[in-house]
């Protein structure tokens, strides 16, 4: 059995009808020239439904004790796993069109997973116009994070349109399979590095100066202004639309953006990818309260999640991550200060996290963001909303990808929202594209299929800005 960390105990606890929490995918291709639709889309389903010896968490569910969540909580092998309840067939009415496939996504979403089953589903999709089939899945937080789903989804898929796998990737065979193509680890520490190492952890009580001198700028910036630039979850964010408590329902847009447009707007401005995405959101935000009247005087800010997996995450399940507070300069009408805000904001985030190690961030993590996990398990996210929207940026694949020759033409991710935050913008790069999937509360955040050009407007802004003429 594997015991979960206290991170991914935190994503069961924090559990409720109205804050299911886990994530999925939304994934869109196109049939292989001359295939027949019914033929192969059954074999992909019984590709899926066929393995013998199961990953984790696909094949395990969750053991607790008298404590429930709150106690020990370890993964098990399922040994009455019904794998049809887990791999679905779902069509839409032909023709279907994109509004009919996220309106499905956000039905799908929104229900909670079965916690005496593996916490997963997959539900291949047809009725699409154009040749065109989907795919929707979703695994809970506790199992898993954005990046370990993107390198799920990798396994499955292929550069090679030519190439068929026969294997499923919910198998230890793709696990062992991926396992044998990565770099092989340097070898393991001598017995005299370790005592090296257990004598400066003991020196310093368990941390780094690196890490204590981290956590006073964080204190600081709360307190004073002598940090200016760096944006804190310790202050509640203003109030929105976005700022309520959210119920069960859902809604889901999606919508792809070039990523060379993208990269020649940060080139342009002395920024990140990150940063331009991060500007895009925080115009599309502004202007999306501004049509509703409750643009407020104070920025909005953003929890904006970073990875922390290395080689030895790779493959496995749970999660590795660190998480920032971005300032998205929504108070500012002009984008090139609001741009300046953004990287600003990020940069001093990211220059706390420099010189860590990967344990070291998620112990600053835990005790910077203890008052936001306080807040959503109590429920009281719309009263001391700690962000206004959670903007995640998943790197995915850097070329075109093939599932069994099925060409991928879009791959949007499908995440949470809570109490205070009824907004979630996650973001995957997909070949030449950034494909954003944008989820949110069905009562707070009506009509929210205008951030799409919302988001397009922003970057058009920024292209201004940056002085790059578009034709």
């Amino acid at each position: 059995m594997s015991r979960l960390s206290p991170i991914d105990t935190m994503f069961l606890l924090a559990e409720s009808r109205e804050t299911p929490m886990h994530v999925g995918g939304l994934y869109l291709f196109r049939l292989p020239d001359g295939a027949d639709e019914a033929e192969f889309l059954g074999r992909l389903l019984a590709i899926q439904r066929s393995p013998k010896r199961w990953r984790r968490p696909f094949g395990h569910v969750l053991e607790s004790g008298r404590l429930g969540p709150a106690g020990p909580t370890h993964w098990k092998p399922d040994a009455h796993l019904d794998v049809d309840y887990h791999v679905r067939h779902s069509a839409l009415p032909k023709p279907g069109r994109y509004r009919e496939l996220f309106a499905l996504a956000a039905r799908l979403h929104q229900t909670l997973l079965d916690r005496h089953r593996p916490l997963w589903e997959t539900h291949v999709i047809e009725g699409l116009a154009d040749r065109q089939f989907a795919l929707y899945s979703k695994i809970h937080h506790a199992a898993i994070d954005g990046v370990g789903g993107v390198r799920l989804a990798m396994e499955m898929l292929s550069p090679d349109p030519d190439e068929r796998r026969d294997y499923s990737p919910f198998s230890m065979e793709a696990y062992e399979r991926a396992r044998a193509k990565r770099a092989p680890r340097p070898e393991p520490p001598s017995e005299r590095d370790l005592r090296a190492v257990a004598e400066v952890l003991r020196e310093s009580f368990g941390v780094s100066r690196g890490l204590l001198k981290s956590l006073s700028t964080y204190a600081r910036a709360w307190w004073s202004a002598e940090e200016q630039a760096l944006t804190t979850s310790w202050s509640p964010s203003p109030q929105t639309s976005f700022s309520t408590k959210i119920t069960g329902a859902r809604r889901f847009v999606a919508q792809s953006y070039s990523l060379p447009r993208v990269k020649a707007v940060g080139k342009a401005l002395g920024g990140t990818i990150n940063d331009v995405v991060l500007a895009m959101c925080g115009g599309a935000l502004r202007r999306f309260l501004e049509a509703r009247g409750e643009l407020p005087d104070a920025p909005l800010t953003a929890m904006t999640p970073v990875s922390l997996r290395s080689e030895e995450h790779d493959g496995a399940m749970g999660n590795a991550v660190g998480i920032l507070t971005a300032n998205l300069g929504t108070h500012l009408a002009d984008p090139a200060k609001r741009f300046e805000a953004v990287a600003g904001s990020m940069n001093e985030g990211k220059t706390l996290l420099r010189g860590m190690s990967a344990k070291e961030i998620e112990v600053f993590t835990q005790i910077t963001q203890t008052p936001a996990f306080l807040v959503g398990a109590l429920g009281l996210g719309d009263r001391f909303p700690p962000y206004s929207t959670v903007i995640s940026n998943v790197p995915g694949p850097r070329e075109r990808r093939y599932w069994n020759g099925a060409r991928v033409e879009g791959m949007y991710p499908v995440s949470a929202i809570y109490h205070g935050f009824a907004l979630n913008i996650t973001l995957l790069s997909n070949d030449d594209q950034l494909d954003f999937g944008i989820v949110a509360c069905r009562e707070s955040v009506p009509h929210m299929q205008r951030l799409i050009d919302d988001l397009e407007h922003a970057l058009g802004e920024l292209e201004e800005v940056a002085g790059i003429k578009v034709s």
